[in-house]
C-alpha cells in the first residue's frame, strides 16, 4: 500500500519555521527564534536556579509551546495521562541532554535554525547528533526500555500544563519577581504576549504532527521511513528563504550569533542529545508536547533538562559563544562533565537492556 505524502508535517513544520523567523524580528537572538535548550536555561535563570546574569528570562516560548499541545490533545481527544515509566532515570537523562545542548549551545530545533543562518558550526553537530541516534538505535534494537508508563488521573497529566500556565500569568502580572537579564541573549526578546501566542500555535502544530528530529533519524534507521524529518526540512527551507529575504544569512564558521567552533564538543555535545533523546523517546521539543498531552514522566524529563541547566551554568559546564574578545568554546568543567554524561549514558544503556531479561527472571 503506498504511503501518503506527509503534507500535514510539512504545514507543521512550514508554521514553526514562520514563528522562528517572526519571534527573530520581533526581538529574540538571531537563529534562536526557537530553542528548547536555550529558553529552560534562561527560565532557571529567572527562577534563580543559576547566576548567569546574561541568561536569565521567563521566556513565554515554552508555556505556549506546552498549552498549544495540551490544546490540541484536548481538542483532537489525545489528552491522556499517564506516567511511572522510571521517572528518576528520565529526570537524569533529561539533565545529561540538557548538559551536551549547552555544550553545543542548542537544541536539535536551534541546530536547524543555525543551519538556515549559515552557521557551519551547527554542520558539526549535526553530524555527531546523528551517529549519536544510531548508538541509541543499536541498544533499542536489543531490547532497551525504561518500562511502560500506566494510565493516570487527569489532574496529574494536567498539573505540568497548569505550571506552564502560572509561570506566563506570573510572568505577565507580577514579572518584578524573576530574574532578567539587562545584557546579553537574556535581555533579547519578544514581546511576553506575542511570543506566548506564536508558541501556543507552534504547539498545536508540533502536536499534530507529531515533530521530533530524533524520532525522525531513529525511525529512519530502524524502520527506513523518514517522515518525520519532512517537517525539520520545512523548518530549514522556511527559516533559510526568511534569513535570504532580511538579510541574515551569513555562511562560514566564525562571527555566529551565540556559538562557537570548538568543533570536536560541539559534536561530542550533540551526540550526547542525540542518544539521550532516543532513550527517552524524543527530543526536548517533543518532550514538551508530550508533557503537555499528559505524560507525567515528559514533565519529569523538563525538570530535569531545568536542573540540567542550571548545574551548566553555576558549574561552568556551558560552552562559551565566541566574541570580539574570546574564541568561546568549552571549559575543563564542561569537558569532563561530557565524558561523564557519556559514561552515565552508556550505564543506563547497559543496564536498562542487558539486565531487563534477568530483572523478569
Amino acid at each position: 500500500m503506498k504511503k501518503k505524502f506527509p503534507f500535514s508535517i510539512l504545514i507543521a513544520g512550514g508554521i514553526i519555521g514562520l514563528a522562528a523567523i517572526a519571534l527573530t524580528l520581533l526581538g529574540n537572538p538571531a537563529n534562536m527564534g526557537f530553542c528548547i535548550a536555550c529558553f529552560e536555561r534562561d527560565i532557571a535563570g529567572a527562577l534563580g536556579l543559576h547566576s548567569a546574569a546574561k541568561v536569565q528570562y521567563l521566556r513565554p516560548e515554552i508555556p505556549g509551546l506546552v498549552i498549544g499541545a495540551f490544546l490540541a490533545a484536548v481538542i483532537g481527544k489525545e489528552f491522556k495521562p499517564r506516567s511511572g515509566s522510571s521517572p528518576v532515570i528520565r529526570f537524569l537523562l533529561g539533565a545529561v541532554v540538557m548538559i551536551g545542548a549547552l555544550v553545543f549551545l542548542g537544541c536539535p530545533l536551534r541546530m536547524v535554525l543555525r543551519l538556515a543562518g549559515g552557521d557551519l558550526n551547527a554542520l558539526v553537530a549535526l553530524l555527531g547528533f546523528v551517529p549519536g541516534i544510531a548508538v541509541g538505535v543499536w541498544f533499542l534494537n536489543r531490547g532497551f526500555t525504561l518500562r511502560r508508563a500506566y494510565p493516570a488521573a487527569k489532574t496529574e497529566g494536567g498539573a505540568f500544563p497548569v505550571v506552564m500556565l502560572a509561570l506566563m500569568a506570573l510572568a505577565l502580572l507580577v514579572p518584578s519577581i524573576f530574574k532578567a537579564s539587562t545584557e546579553g541573549p537574556g535581555s533579547m526578546h519578544a514581546s511576553a504576549i506575542i511570543a506566548f501566542a506564536i508558541a501556543i500555535v507552534a504547539g498545536m502544530a508540533a502536536q499534530k504532527a507529531r515533530l521530533c528530529m530524533v524520532g525522525g533519524f531513529r525511525d529512519l534507521i530502524l524502520f527506513r521511513d523518514g517522515h518525520l524529518l519532512y517537517g525539520f526540512g520545512a523548518i530549514f527551507v522556511v527559516v533559510l528563504i526568511g534569513n535570504l529575504i532580511f538579510s541574515k544569512f551569513h555562511l562560514g564558521f566564525a562571527s555566529q550569533p551565540v556559538a562557537h567552533s570548538a568543533h570536536i564538543w560541539n559534536f561530542l555535545g550533540m551526540a550526547l542529545v542525540g542518544w539521550g533523546s532516543v532513550l527517552l523517546g524524543g527530543c526536548p521539543l517533543r518532550q514538551l508536547v508530550l508533557a503537555g498531552e499528559g505524560n507525567s514522566d515528559s514533565a519529569v524529563t523538563v525538570f530535569g533538562m531545568i536542573c540540567g541547566a542550571a548545574l551548566s551554568h553555576n558549574f561552568s559546564l556551558a560552552g562559551a559563544a565566541a566574541s570580539a574578545d574570546s574564541a568561546g568554546g568549552i571549559g575543563p568543567n564542561g569537558k569532563i562533565a561530557v565524558a561523564i554524561c557519556i559514561v552515565v549514558l552508556l550505564a543506563v544503556s547497559v543496564l536498562y537492556t542487558f539486565h531487563k531479561k534477568e530483572a523478569a527472571k
